[in-house]
Protein backbone atom coordinates (compact mmCIF):
# COMPACT_ATOMS: atom_id res chain seq x y z
CA UNK A 1 0.00 0.00 0.00
CA UNK A 2 1.40 3.40 -0.96
CA UNK A 3 1.82 6.21 1.55
CA UNK A 4 -1.22 8.24 0.36
CA UNK A 5 -3.43 5.13 0.53
CA UNK A 6 -2.10 4.31 3.99
CA UNK A 7 -2.78 7.87 5.11
CA UNK A 8 -6.34 7.64 3.82
CA UNK A 9 -6.87 4.37 5.71
CA UNK A 10 -5.59 5.93 8.95
CA UNK A 11 -7.81 8.99 8.48
CA UNK A 12 -10.81 6.78 7.70
CA UNK A 13 -10.13 4.63 10.76
CA UNK A 14 -9.87 7.71 13.00
CA UNK A 15 -13.15 9.02 11.62
CA UNK A 16 -14.84 5.68 12.31
CA UNK A 17 -13.48 5.64 15.86
CA UNK A 18 -14.85 9.15 16.44
CA UNK A 19 -18.22 8.05 15.07
CA UNK A 20 -18.20 4.99 17.37
CA UNK A 21 -17.51 7.23 20.36
CA UNK A 22 -20.56 9.34 19.53
CA UNK A 23 -22.61 6.16 18.99
CA UNK A 24 -21.70 5.01 22.51
CA UNK A 25 -22.89 8.32 23.95
CA UNK A 26 -26.06 8.23 21.86
CA UNK A 27 -26.91 4.71 23.00
CA UNK A 28 -26.26 5.59 26.66
CA UNK A 29 -28.69 8.49 26.27
CA UNK A 30 -31.23 6.14 24.67
CA UNK A 31 -30.75 3.66 27.50
CA UNK A 32 -31.44 6.37 30.08
CA UNK A 33 -34.54 7.42 28.17
CA UNK A 34 -35.71 3.82 28.02
CA UNK A 35 -35.14 3.39 31.75
CA UNK A 36 -36.94 6.65 32.51
CA UNK A 37 -39.97 5.63 30.46
CA UNK A 38 -39.77 1.92 31.37
CA UNK A 39 -39.61 1.16 27.65
CA UNK A 40 -38.41 -2.46 27.43
CA UNK A 41 -37.81 -2.31 23.67
CA UNK A 42 -35.67 0.85 23.89
CA UNK A 43 -33.71 -0.54 26.85
CA UNK A 44 -33.00 -3.82 25.07
CA UNK A 45 -32.12 -2.09 21.79
CA UNK A 46 -29.75 0.34 23.52
CA UNK A 47 -28.00 -2.39 25.51
CA UNK A 48 -27.59 -4.53 22.39
CA UNK A 49 -26.24 -1.55 20.47
CA UNK A 50 -23.75 -0.80 23.24
CA UNK A 51 -22.46 -4.37 23.12
CA UNK A 52 -22.12 -4.23 19.32
CA UNK A 53 -20.38 -0.86 19.28
CA UNK A 54 -18.01 -2.04 22.03
CA UNK A 55 -16.94 -5.03 19.94
CA UNK A 56 -16.57 -2.93 16.80
CA UNK A 57 -14.59 -0.27 18.68
CA UNK A 58 -12.27 -2.96 20.02
CA UNK A 59 -11.69 -4.30 16.51
CA UNK A 60 -11.03 -0.82 15.08
CA UNK A 61 -8.31 -0.20 17.70
CA UNK A 62 -6.67 -3.57 17.15
CA UNK A 63 -8.29 -5.80 19.77
CA UNK A 64 -9.76 -9.04 18.46
CA UNK A 65 -13.23 -10.21 19.46
CA UNK A 66 -11.64 -13.23 21.15
CA UNK A 67 -9.23 -11.02 23.09
CA UNK A 68 -12.12 -8.86 24.28
CA UNK A 69 -14.12 -11.94 25.31
CA UNK A 70 -11.12 -13.23 27.26
CA UNK A 71 -10.65 -9.86 28.97
CA UNK A 72 -14.34 -9.78 29.95
CA UNK A 73 -14.19 -13.29 31.43
CA UNK A 74 -10.98 -12.35 33.25
CA UNK A 75 -12.65 -9.23 34.64
CA UNK A 76 -15.68 -11.26 35.77
CA UNK A 77 -13.42 -13.75 37.58
CA UNK A 78 -11.46 -10.93 39.20
CA UNK A 79 -14.59 -9.20 40.48
CA UNK A 80 -16.06 -12.50 41.68
CA UNK A 81 -12.84 -13.34 43.53
CA UNK A 82 -12.74 -9.89 45.12
CA UNK A 83 -16.32 -10.17 46.39
CA UNK A 84 -17.96 -7.57 44.13
CA UNK A 85 -21.37 -6.55 45.49
CA UNK A 86 -23.24 -7.64 42.35
CA UNK A 87 -21.81 -11.12 42.81
CA UNK A 88 -22.42 -11.23 46.54
CA UNK A 89 -25.99 -9.95 46.31
CA UNK A 90 -27.23 -11.52 43.08
CA UNK A 91 -24.61 -13.87 41.58
CA UNK A 92 -24.69 -11.79 38.37
CA UNK A 93 -21.00 -12.01 37.59
CA UNK A 94 -20.65 -15.78 37.87
CA UNK A 95 -23.89 -16.18 35.89
CA UNK A 96 -22.49 -14.01 33.10
CA UNK A 97 -19.20 -15.91 33.15
CA UNK A 98 -21.09 -19.20 32.80
CA UNK A 99 -23.08 -17.75 29.91
CA UNK A 100 -19.94 -16.57 28.14
CA UNK A 101 -18.21 -19.91 28.63
CA UNK A 102 -21.15 -21.75 27.04
CA UNK A 103 -20.93 -19.73 23.80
Amino acid sequence: MSHPERGMQIAKNLKVIDWLKTEILDQIANLFKGLHHANHHLILDSLASLVVVTYVMARRIGISFRELDQAVVSKLREHTREGHQLENWYGDLSSLEQHMNKR
